[in-house]
C-alpha cells in the first residue's frame, strides 16, 4: 500500500446532523466585498464592489458542486474567500463543522491542511524559479509532514499518480507543457492528502484534447481518494461531466441550484436557460431546433448592482411579461420548486414549458413542462387552459441539499 492510500486509510468520521449526514462544506451567506477609495492622502470609502453577495450552498463528502457563471460573476473570488485567501467581509464558511472565517494563526494553518486549491493559470501559478520537486513538496515542508528523503519519495509518488514521470523531479517549469503543468498543480494540491479540492477553472487555459486528460485524471483521483470538489468553470458541458450539483452564479449571487442532469433537462431561471442556448448538442436533428438567446445590454458592475433582481435589465422573460415592477423592486430568495432545485427568479413557474426552455433543452414541442404535483407552473395552467396569473411563491426554506440525486450525466 502506496504512502497516499495509507494517509487515506484513516478517513475522518462522516458526521450526523438529525440522523442525516452532515455536509462537509456549509457555506451561508459569504459576502466578499472590497471598499473603493477616493483621494491620494486622505482616502475615503466611497463604495464597494460586491464581488460575492450573499451566496450560500453545501457539498456533501465524496461529491462535486460545479460553481458556473460568466466572467466576472464572482466564481473564483467565492472559491478564494472560502479557503480565507480572502478574508470575507461577511457571512460563514464551515468545514467539517469548523467555522472558518473566525481561525487565524496556526488553527487556520492546521485547517488548509484539509482544503487545497487548483489554481486556473498553470503558468503563473507555480513559481519559475524552484524545481518541480521543490513546488510539489513545499506544502509537506509548510506543514512539517517527513523527514527530507521522505518528502523526496512522496513527491516521486505523486508524480506518478498524476501521470508523470517521477524522474521530473529536479526540471523547472518552463520545461513542461500546459498539460503536464496542470498536473504539477494536481499534485501540488493533493500533497498533504487534503478533504475538499477547489479547483479553479483548471482547464480553461488548456487545448481540447489535454482538458479531457485532465477532467479524466481529476475524477480517478476523486474515486480513489474519496474527494470533495468545488469546480468552478464557465463551460457548462464540462461542469456537466464532473458535477453532482450546479451553482449558476450571476453578479455575485447564486441564482439556480440543481443536479447537473436535471438543469441540462429542465432550467428554471432565465439566466440557465440563456447560458444553456450557447452550449451545441451533438445532433443535426436536435440542434436544428435550438436557437441562441442573446441577451441585450452589459452585465451591471457590481459596484453599483440594479436593484430588485440582478438579472431584470437583461432578462427575457421579463420583457415577456410586460416588465412587471416587481422584479425592480423586491430582491426575489433563492427558494425551491421542486426536490433539489432552487430558483431566484419571482416568474420561474413561466419558464417551464415555455417555448425557450424547450428549444435550449432539445426536447419535441409539447414534451416540456413540469408535473401537476411540481408547482403551479404555467405549463400546468397552460394545460388546463387557464390564463389566470401566477400562484404565490413556495415560502423559502434553508438553502441545503436534499438527498443525492446520483444524476451526473
Amino acid at each position: 500500500m502506496t504512502a497516499i492510500q495509507n494517509a487515506n486509510a484513516a478517513a475522518p468520521q462522516v458526521r450526523q446532523v438529525d440522523g442525516a449526514e452532515a455536509p462537509l462544506l456549509a457555506v451561508r451567506d459569504l459576502r466578499m466585498w472590497f471598499p473603493i477609495t477616493s483621494g491620494l492622502i486622505l482616502e475615503r470609502h466611497v463604495g464597494d464592489v460586491r464581488a460575492v453577495d450573499g451566496v450560500s450552498f453545501d457539498i456533501r463528502r465524496g461529491e462535486t458542486l460545479g460553481l458556473v457563471g460568466e466572467s466576472g460573476c464572482g466564481k473564483s473570488t467565492t472559491g478564494r474567500a472560502i479557503l480565507r485567501l480572502y478574508s470575507p467581509t461577511g457571512g460563514s464558511v464551515q468545514f467539517d463543522g469548523v467555522e472558518l472565517t473566525t481561525l487565524e494563526g496556526e488553527l487556520l494553518r492546521h485547517m488548509r491542511r484539509r482544503m487545497q486549491m487548483i489554481f486556473q493559470d498553470p503558468y503563473a501559478s507555480l513559481n519559475p524559479r524552484m524545481t518541480v520537486g521543490g513546488i510539489v513538496g513545499e506544502p509537506l515542508a509548510v506543514h512539517g509532514i517527513g523527514s527530507r528523503t521522505e518528502r523526496r519519495e512522496r513527491v516521486a509518488e505523486l508524480l506518478d499518480v498524476v501521470g508523470l514521470n517521477p524522474n521530473f523531479l529536479n526540471r523547472y517549469p518552463h520545461e513542461f507543457s500546459g498539460g503536464q503543468r496542470q498536473r504539477i498543480g494536481v499534485a501540488r494540491a493533493l500533497a498533504v492528502n487534503p478533504e475538499l479540492i477547489i479547483a479553479d477553472e483548471p482547464i480553461s487555459a488548456l487545448d481540447v484534447s489535454i482538458q479531457a486528460q485532465i477532467i479524466n485524471l481529476l475524477e480517478k483521483l476523486q474515486s480513489e481518494f474519496k474527494l470533495t470538489y468545488l469546480f468552478i468553470a464557465h463551460d457548462l458541458s464540462v461542469v456537466r461531466h464532473v458535477s453532482d450539483w450546479i451553482a449558476v452564479m450571476y453578479l455575485g449571487r447564486i441564482v439556480e441550484l440543481v443536479g447537473s442532469r436535471e438543469l441540462y433537462e429542465r432550467p428554471l431561471h432565465p439566466y440557465s436557460v440563456a447560458l444553456l442556448s450557447a452550449v451545441p448538442i451533438p445532433d443535426p436533428v436536435v440542434e436544428g431546433r435550438r436557437r441562441r438567446i442573446i441577451l441585450t445590454g452589459d452585465v451591471p458592475s457590481p459596484a453599483n448592482p440594479p436593484s430588485g433582481c440582478h438579472f431584470h435589465t437583461r432578462c427575457w422573460l421579463r420583457e415577456r411579461l410586460g416588465n412587471p415592477e416587481r422584479c425592480i423592486v423586491e430582491d426575489p430568495a433563492l427558494r425551491p420548486l421542486s426536490s433539489g432545485h432552487q430558483v431566484a427568479c419571482h416568474f420561474a413557474e413561466e419558464v417551464d414549458g415555455s417555448a425557450e426552455q424547450v428549444q435550449v433543452t432539445g426536447r419535441s414541442p409539447g414534451t416540456g413542462g413540469v408535473a401537476a404535483s411540481d408547482g403551479p407552473g404555467s405549463a400546468v395552467r397552460a394545460a388546463a387552459g387557464s390564463t389566470s396569473a401566477p400562484a404565490p411563491a413556495t415560502p423559502t426554506l434553508p438553502i441545503g441539499l436534499p438527498p443525492r440525486p446520483h444524476d451526473r450525466g
